[in-house]
């Protein structure tokens, strides 16, 4: 992975959303919705391109986390050289906003900005990822922040 115009914004690979990765989710996940497994149900009370088949808002999110999975190391490590860091100590937030669809045959990528926060009190290291996922047209249908905790290093035994 290669960082695109700003030295610190990554872009993913791509891939093309099908029918069954959708249905797969919500069968997974148990939304069992009538947005989500009724045809009938979204012809007659959903309006526009949400009359047919679409995603869920944390399908969008968990794909767009799952694109960049492949990557992340490499942008944790690159954003924390020369960082007096501990071990990974887990995600500890994310905020997250939808924008627009995702429906079977769109492809999105994902872009990635990392940001390191100021220590805590505590001397815990935060860092933020900051997701778009993009549609084939170029259109934001989601962002959201990634928050990732990594302990002191005084707190890690060799």
């Amino acid at each position: 992975m290669t960082p695109t115009n700003s030295a610190r914004r990554y872009k993913t690979h791509r891939r093309t959303i099908t029918e069954t990765d959708i249905v797969t989710f919500v069968n997974v996940v148990g939304l069992h919705e009538p947005f989500f497994i009724d045809m009938e149900y979204i012809q007659k009370n959903m309006e526009g391109a949400h009359r047919k088949r679409f995603a869920p808002g944390p399908m969008i999110i968990s794909l767009g986390m799952g694109l960049l999975a492949t990557y992340v190391s490499e942008i944790i490590a690159n954003t924390l050289k020369e960082q007096d860091v501990g071990p990974f100590g887990g995600m500890t937030g994310l905020q997250a906003r939808l924008r627009g669809a995702l429906f079977p045959g769109d492809t999105i990528h994902v872009e990635c900005e990392p940001r390191l926060l100021p220590k805590t009190s505590r001397g815990y290291t935060l860092m933020e990822l900051q997701h778009w996922v993009i549609n084939q047209h170029g259109e934001a249908i989601a962002d959201f922040t990634e928050t990732l905790t990594f302990l002191p290093k005084e707190s890690h035994s060799s």
